[in-house]
């Protein structure tokens, strides 16, 4: 029987949040049709079944932790024994042998996941505008890109701001025609030099002085539209598409060679909608926002108004995109990337639901059952393409230690299907590589959910996070700059590409690399990042949808599907180099270089935690230490304390030290948010400061924390500040 149960509902056995309630209740169970009692009966039970099988998997990581940490403690008098220390991981099931070659089964994989190489985004689903823009970002005008951004160099009178620079325009047309001429090149003729594009017949020719001349590949024309006076021409390349759009009535085409208005690239293929690292959800208030979010994305439903020039604008979701193909029959091209969901991993709860024990649930198992609910309503899409055009659900999920997590994972993956009646497999699974034992351990951790994999990934921060905590009470780690170049993170990034090559991967699922973290140096993200997809990635994550444009070039120049067919022979990446951590002598360090890397941790510590605590902000552009702006996350929080905790925890600094370095660093932060009246300064009272308290706490208890995250006490601190502005 239900009933109250002070605020909350009590249903069968388990006590809810009401605010969680009402939304199950009025907004998503009514929008997939389902029966709330056979809904709650089934949640209550996949709660029994699988919550101390999650506790037991916790405990575990706890006692292997101690274990290393004892090693490494009877071994404070000897010289560092690789070899010694390999056979250790061994002996307590830490490093796994390896089983028999296999490869991925996965099926029902939609070809952005499957085929196509290009840029994925990353958004915090909490903000439903940064959402919205996420999942637009499909398709990107490049000449916007490269005029807003650094691509196009500001000298000799092209410089941004104001009104349209003729010159600067110029220059960005002469970008894109280049970028033309490689991906979709004319037989002996530049782009820059076409007067006229024409098409009959389903061919597409370009007038260059008097002479008509075709594409080099003419399979690359897909169609075309009109729209008045304006013509857009369909092209595809790597599996890419690009459209020119020539219009003599726009204001840059009128005066433009063949009067090209614009490039449109396809660029953000697919976007991560996050509810774990990029936002601040710590009670049942913040996670109906999520929740709601997804469900309104997953509904083609989900809209945004927001003051811009004076005005208030919505923004919805994009519609398809229309053709004329090449045999006269009707295109129709999604305008939306493809949207995965990544819930959060195994460590934290949830006080939304209560379990019979009134225990906090595991938010990972809340976060499937309702994420799967809500991407239930895209299959009931009429007006446009399915997220999905098999009806597959994506959901990455993070922070796993081991094959065993996993594999608690492909169970709860199946216990969802069974309560909502779903195809086995129909929940695919991205599974994020970022702790060393799932490094170490990847072909075993793909194993256990081969038949439901599309995604592997590597993440410099959260990997080094647990890198660092691991081996805490081995020896002290180089400053984080050194540690970018120790040979641990190319053999990682390597292994990874190599295990998924492998195990089969290509043609199946994604390989992906981390993130871009300057979001206003895009010319160096253009001068480095096609490292990436000739590393064999088929994806990797850049922070906005400029970037995703700009960095989709990169996929047009590099042929991934043939460059992981030439990776498939060479040797696989040193497990040695992997397992060994990045320790130096502290002593080579003078007064000044220890403190310049206190000071750096600390402010990139503070600017991150004071929007997370007081503003409630997963994510956001936040300035470093020399005011360039990096996008920060608790991934990058949580290595930044963790090397903090191991200086103190290896005499490289002293408490007296590192909170006299967090109070002048308080000031600096203090100074660069002074333009943001929403924020509260932190050096005029640091005993008031619960965000203060709260970056001093995630040093000075770093070492205690479970495998070095940051979430519990980010979580309870923000709770505290909330409460405290509502009582």
């Amino acid at each position: 029987m239900n009933h109250f149960e002070k605020g909350r509902k009590v249903v069968g056995k388990v006590s809810v949040d009401r605010a969680f309630f009402d939304f199950v209740e009025e907004e998503l169970l009514p929008a997939i049709e389902f029966d709330p009692d056979r809904f709650w009966s089934g949640f209550e039970a996949l709660i029994d079944e699988l919550t101390p099988v999650n506790r037991q998997l916790l405990h575990t990581r706890d006692l292997m932790q101690q274990r290393i940490d004892d090693w490494h403690g009877s071994q404070l008098d000897e010289a560092f024994d690789h070899t010694e220390y390999v056979q250790f991981l061994k002996s307590i099931g830490y490093l796994l042998e390896p089983g028999e070659p296999f490869r991925i089964t996965t099926d029902n994989v939609d070809p952005e996941i499957a085929e196509i190489a290009g840029p994925q985004l990353v958004v915090p689903v909490s903000n439903a505008r940064f959402a919205l823009n996420a999942a637009n970002a499909r398709w990107g005008s490049l000449y916007d890109a490269l005029y807003g951004t650094d691509v196009i160099s500001e000298e000799n009178g092209q410089e941004r701001g104001g009104a349209y620079n003729p010159k600067r325009g110029a220059a960005v047309i002469r970008y894109a025609q280049d970028f033309l001429d490689r991906a979709i090149p004319l037989d002996g003729a530049s782009h820059a030099d076409v007067s006229a594009y024409k098409v009959a017949d389903g061919v597409i020719t370009a007038v260059v002085n008097d002479a008509v001349v075709g594409l080099q590949e003419p399979a690359a024309f897909r169609g075309h539209a009109h729209d008045g006076d304006a013509v857009s021409y369909l092209f595809s390349h790597n599996g890419l598409h690009i459209e020119i759009r020539s219009d003599p009535t726009h204001a840059i085409g009128k005066d433009a060679t063949a009067n090209v208005a614009d490039v449109i690239l396809e660029s953000a293929i697919t976007t991560i909608q996050d509810c774990e690292d990029s936002v601040a959800a710590v009670d049942a208030e913040d996670k109906v926002v999520v929740y709601r979010n997804w469900l309104g994305l997953m509904q083609g439903r989900l809209e945004a108004t927001f003051a811009k020039g004076g005005g208030d604008l919505t923004r919805r979701l994009n519609p398809d995109r229309e053709y004329t193909g090449v045999d006269g029959e009707r295109v129709v091209l999604t305008g939306r990337s493809l949207l995965l969901v990544r819930n959060v991993g195994h460590l934290m709860t949830s006080d939304v639901i209560l379990d019979k024990d009134r225990k906090k649930v595991f938010e990972g198992i809340l976060d499937a059952v309702v994420t799967t609910a809500c991407a239930l309503t895209n299959r009931k899409l009429t007006d446009a393409l399915p997220n999905s055009r098999y009806g597959s659900i994506y959901i990455v999920k993070p922070k796993m230690h081991g094959p065993d997590e996993v594999k608690f994972t492909d169970t709860l993956f199946t216990r969802v299907e069974q309560l909502f009646d779903l195809e086995p497999n129909t929940l695919k699974v991205g599974v994020m590589d970022e702790e060393r034992r799932t490094t170490i351990n990847l072909a075993e951790c793909i194993r256990a959910v081969k038949d439901r994999l599309v995604f592997i990934n590597t993440g410099f921060l959260d990997r080094t996070g647990d890198e660092i905590h691991t081996s805490m009470h081995a020896g002290a780690m180089k400053p984080k700059e050194a540690i970018k170049h120790e040979p641990w993170i190319s053999a990682y990034e390597d292994w990874n590409v190599d295990v998924g090559i492998q195990c089969g991967l290509p043609g199946r699922a994604q390989i992906g690399k981390g993130m871009w973290p300057k979001p206003d140096e895009m010319k160096q993200m253009m001068d480095t990042k096609q490292a990436h997809p000739e590393a064999g990635a088929n994806c990797a994550w850049v922070p906005s949808p400029t970037a995703a444009t700009l960095h989709v070039m990169h996929y047009h120049f590099v042929n991934v599907q043939a460059r992981q067919y030439e990776l498939a022979s060479r040797s696989i990446a040193s497990l040695d180099d992997i397992l060994t951590p990045p320790l130096f002598d502290p002593s080579i360090l003078d007064a000044k270089a220890v403190q310049d890397e206190l000071d750096n941790n600390a402010q990139g510590i503070l600017g991150y935690v004071v929007r997370w605590i007081d503003q409630g902000i997963g994510c956001s552009k936040v300035p470093d230490i020399n005011h360039v702006g990096l996008m920060e996350d608790r991934a990058t929080l949580r290595i930044s304390s963790q090397h903090m905790a191991n200086w103190l925890t290896q005499g490289v600094t002293n408490k007296k030290q590192v909170r006299e370095t967090f109070r002048r660093m308080a000031a600096i932060v203090d100074d660069q948010n002074a333009g943001d009246p929403a924020y509260r300064r932190m050096s005029d009272d640091f005993g008031a400061s619960i965000a203060f308290k709260a970056a001093c706490d995630l040093v000075f208890k770093g070492c205690e924390q479970p495998n070095g995250y940051t979430e519990p006490l980010l979580h309870d601190y923000r709770k505290r500040l909330k409460a405290s502005r509502s009582g």
